[in-house]
């Protein structure tokens, strides 16, 4: 039977309406204790392989002794004010950040998003029945897991080729816009690298306004692009960024995952309660760490450098990958998106490759949820990592992949 755009986006049933499993955890029992079919390459983590910048030894080194203090939880001074500094040279902004009240410091973005969903409900009021969140399908499962812990129903937004990855902002009802806490967008995406232009963002931005929900931006891939740097949610919300918050993390920018650091930008009356939520259930972020990100919001010499080393990893997918499996290189982010639904499907596909290959991917549906329909917007795909620190092992993992699939 067919079924409108608005249909295709209803809840899902409640035995899928949860946080559902590590797409990781998942991955280990799908391989189980297959052996690997050639020396092992790992193409399933996001994690950054490129090398970490030289000034963060000597910076934690010179703060030491501020491991001996707690920290306050919304951040130093001077780190709010170089991330303030930071959003203001990196995007076209309608007015300065005030560092003072526009900014929290994060253990990462992850953190941010996760916890940011439970304060969003203490901000959000009048919602028309149950409480929702929307969420981008295929998506980052931190969303989900914020939606379902703050008591919101997660509704997934299939993002698919046909959309262009990002959700379909003409397919969601009013009645679901009156019940929304929050919209989570990722742009660059994860899995897809879709990028979001400006005029997107401000169709969202004047939903969350009629409907008086937030836009939970995650830009954490926002430095790693092809050509022209992706637009920020800041850019358009206007002069008081009412309804829109930004999270940015120092992960994938700065190659440093293990550091655990980020921020949040935005709308001051939801910092606010945030930063309530904060003081009383969120770990403190090290001063020595705040130290090491201010310099790196100083500097983008590492992070140019980390720009050209994805691009030459891409410029080896565009050579050896070529058309196949739908492959066009991503506006964003660092990973390949290809369509294997004619060489056996994902699970199968991801499979052969350990089996064959050696290579370590990801199933796009461990990524995503089903739709209302029964449809599994990342059924088909698989995700994989351009991650390795050095370009003759991603050309030689590449050539592994077409040889297999071919």
């Amino acid at each position: 039977m067919y079924m409108t755009a608005a249909e295709r986006i209803a809840p899902p049933s409640s035995s899928r309406a949860d946080t559902g499993r590590s797409p990781f955890v998942r991955l280990r029992e799908l391989l189980g204790d297959i052996p690997a079919g050639k020396p092992a390459i790992s193409l399933a983590v996001g994690e950054p392989g490129h090398g970490v910048p030289p000034f963060v030894g000597p910076v934690i080194a010179a703060h030491i002794d501020e491991f001996g203090r707690y920290p306050m939880n919304k951040g130093l001074d001077a780190f709010c004010e170089a991330a303030a500094l930071w959003l203001g040279r990196r995007f076209a902004l309608p007015r300065p950040i005030d560092p003072a009240h526009e900014v929290l410091v994060l253990n990462g973005s992850r953190e941010g998003l996760f916890l940011g969903a439970m304060a969003a409900t203490r901000w959000a009021s009048g919602r028309r029945g149950k409480p929702a969140m929307l969420i981008p399908n295929p998506f980052y499962a931190a969303y989900a897991a914020g939606a379902v812990a703050a008591g919101c129903e997660p509704v997934y937004l299939p993002a698919t080729a046909t959309t262009g990855f990002l959700p379909d902002l003409d397919a969601l009802p009013e009645d679901l816009l009156a019940r929304t806490v929050a919209f989570f967008i990722a742009s660059p995406s994860n899995p897809q690298g879709a990028v979001a232009d400006l005029p997107y963002l401000k169709r969202i931005v004047a939903l969350a306004r009629r409907f008086g929900f937030l836009v939970f931006s995650d830009e954490c891939y926002s430095e790693i692009y092809t050509r022209h740097p992706p637009a920020g949610i800041l850019e358009a919300g206007g002069p008081d960024f009412a309804n829109v918050v930004e999270f940015q993390s120092l992960s994938k920018r700065s190659n440093l995952p293990g550091l655990r650091i980020g921020f949040v930008a935005g709308d001051r009356s939801f910092l606010a309660r945030f930063l309530e939520l904060r003081n009383v259930a969120a770990p403190q972020v090290p001063m020595p760490m705040q130290r090491v990100a201010i310099a790196a919001y100083g500097d983008e010499a590492h992070v140019q450098e980390n720009r050209r080393l994805y691009a030459q990893k891409f410029d080896l997918a565009d050579q050896i990958i070529g058309d196949r499996y739908g492959y066009r290189r991503p506006a964003g982010g660092f990973f390949l998106w290809l369509d294997v639904s004619a060489q056996g499907g994902d699970e199968a596909v991801t499979l052969r490759l350990w089996r064959e290959a050696g290579l370590r991917v990801v199933p796009g549906r461990y990524l995503a949820r089903e739709q209302a329909d029964g449809s599994n917007p990342g059924q088909g795909y698989i995700r994989v990592a351009m991650v390795q620190d050095q370009a003759t092992t991603t050309a030689e993992a590449l050539h592994r992949l077409v040889a297999v699939l071919s």
